[in-house]
């Protein structure tokens, strides 16, 4: 069963039944309190509800107590349609899919909501709209039937179902995970980062470790003073001692002689913890015991989700200390290993490979079959494919695999072939790459003439872009079983106590009351097991989780 629904002033709303053709069943029902219509609507009849966007409306149905089993959300799906037309960017709320349904000016996307930490008007997140009305339930019911059309002429538009599906689901999931936050231990917090930086400055400035950090950095170069998160100061006192570097990543300072290199490399990671998930950060982020992000899913062209602020996605793993389970509770972690060479073996239609990806160590599958045992090589082959490596000990490597899994090979060449050229690639569900200068490529169109110069700013361009295009067609697809996973595993869970908390690429982490902590490791592994078979039907290829059972989140394997 399929209801449209919108939401009005003053808790009100309107529903409408509809046919799966998206025509309206019946006339629209205008209804004064919406969350208990909604409420009672998903008891008896369980539909799937068509709404403008989940990230909009849902949280006004959660503040309500209000959870549904079942979306389609219209932005989300706009989106994904107007990237694989080749229109990516385009506005896709529902006012501009409505206004190019009916030929009207198309309005911008309003902005995105400035990050708003809890206590600090993140509070917004779960209050009605507010604002003129958006348009009503005629605009979404024909933006949806529109919707269904076009989903219909896509490629494989079962896969764009499930795609759409998939997308749908995570908007619900992201709202959820907000609301009930991750545990969050403040005592466990400021003990680390008094371990890790020493107590902090009473006026604000460096904690007592960075600013120790800092002389010593000064007192290397010879200098009275230096601000150690400064690079261009940093550059100009390397200068000064007769090294010029490009800049002051961590990678380039571990080439470099010079006494000052580890007290700066280890200046720059505490400099980042207490900047990122200090102090501050922690009275912002953290309330009553919880953190609570705000997830974006399909934040990140490939399908991955962000969040937007709180970096929640680049929790260190020694902060990770304080995430400790509620008294009587336990996390379980479910990580997919080998997630993308996994992805490759399925959707690239090698079976020598799709063989060797039915084993728990697909790489020493590899190592078995045509590496002569060294399982290092045989993952290097892989990832070089994957990601664009070429040089060095690469070479010897992607020749072996190009000889032994010619189809996977071709797979990902095809697909880096195809964006030099300035073309798109699709994932396996359907998901469309932006097109050349979108994601910060310097030219558009194809590379270079036969005979050009290859290392032009046009030659290097079209490389960089086959690069993104060739790991896009697998971290696309990956993003997507990661996706479907979460969706069937929120499904299952839905009768127990134990609650999604986190998400980040292949990680899940559910928390759960020890009694459950079983039941929930079995859910989590059926959901890997049918979001394989659903994605690509019958293929020898696994994918495995690996599964902790944790009082704490950093104590997970």
């Amino acid at each position: 069963m399929l209801v449209a629904v919108t939401a009005g002033e003053g808790g009100g709303g309107v529903l409408c039944p509809l046919r799966p053709d998206g025509q309206p069943a019946g006339p629209p029902e205008p209804v004064d309190d919406l969350a208990a219509a909604v409420a009672a609507r998903e008891a008896t009849d369980r539909p799937r509800w068509v709404w403008a966007s989940g990230a909009t409306l849902y949280p006004v149905l959660r503040r309500a107590g209000v959870r549904v089993e079942r979306c389609h959300d219209v932005e989300l799906t706009e989106a994904l349609l107007l990237g694989h037309a080749g229109r990516w960017g385009e506005p896709r709320s529902l006012a501009a899919a409505w206004a190019r349904l009916t030929g009207a000016p198309v309005p911008s996307d309003p902005p995105p909501r400035p990050a708003a930490p809890p206590g600090d008007g993140q509070g917004a997140l779960f209050d009605a709209p507010s604002g003129p009305p958006g348009p009503g339930i005629e605009a979404l019911t024909r933006v949806y039937a529109d919707q269904l059309a076009r989903i219909a002429a896509t490629t494989h538009p079962g896969r764009f179902r499930l795609l759409v599906a998939a997308e749908s689901a995570g908007a619900l999931i992201a709202v959820e995970m907000a609301a009930v936050g991750l545990p969050w231990r403040v005592d466990v917090h400021d003990a680390i980062l008094t371990e890790l930086l020493g107590e902090p400055s009473p006026v604000g400035g460096p904690p007592r470790r960075l600013a120790e950090l800092a002389t010593r950095i000064a007192d290397a170069f010879g200098l009275r003073q230096l601000h150690a998160d400064s690079p261009a100061e940093l550059l100009r006192a390397f200068a000064r001692a007769g090294i010029d570097l490009p800049n002051t990543r961590a990678w380039v300072l571990r080439g470099v002689e010079h006494p000052a290199v580890p007290l700066v490399l280890e200046y720059k990671e505490l400099y980042r913890i207490w900047t990122a998930h200090g102090w501050a950060w922690r009275d912002a982020w953290v309330r009553d015991g919880r953190f609570r992000p705000e997830y974006v899913p399909g934040g990140v062209v490939s399908g991955r989700w962000a969040t937007r602020g709180g970096g929640a996605l680049q929790i260190p793993k020694v902060i990770r200390r304080a995430v400790v389970a509620d008294p009587g509770w336990r996390f379980v972690v479910a990580d997919a290993g080998q997630l993308e060479p996994r992805v490759l073996a399925a959707v690239s239609g090698d079976r020598r490979l799709a063989a060797a990806g039915g084993a728990g160590d697909l790489y020493a599958a590899l190592a078995r079959d045509a590496f002569g045992g060294d399982r290092g090589r045989a993952k290097l082959a892989l990832l070089g494919a994957m990601y664009g490596q070429t040089g060095g000990a690469a070479v010897p490597a992607l020749a072996a695999l190009r000889r032994h899994y010619p189809t996977a090979f071709g797979y990902v060449e095809a697909a880096a072939r195809t964006g030099e050229a300035g073309g798109l690639v699709r994932s396996w569900l359907g998901r469309t790459c932006p097109p050349p200068g979108s994601t910060g490529f310097a030219e558009e169109g194809p590379g270079e003439e036969p005979g050009g110069d290859p290392q032009s700013p046009r030659a290097r361009a079209a490389r960089s872009r086959g690069r993104f295009t060739r790991n896009f067609v697998i971290q696309a697809t990956a993003a997507e079983w990661a996706s479907t996973l979460l969706a069937m595993l929120r499904t299952a869970l839905a009768g127990t106590d134990a609650e999604l908390v986190f998400f980040q690429h292949d990680e899940v982490v559910v928390h759960c009351p020890a009694d459950q902590a079983d039941v929930v490791v079995r859910a989590v592994g059926d959901a890997g097991t049918r979001a394989g078979a659903l994605l690509f039907g019958d293929t020898p290829v696994r994918f495995p989780l690996d599964l902790s059972v944790v009082g704490c989140y950093a104590d997970a394997d």
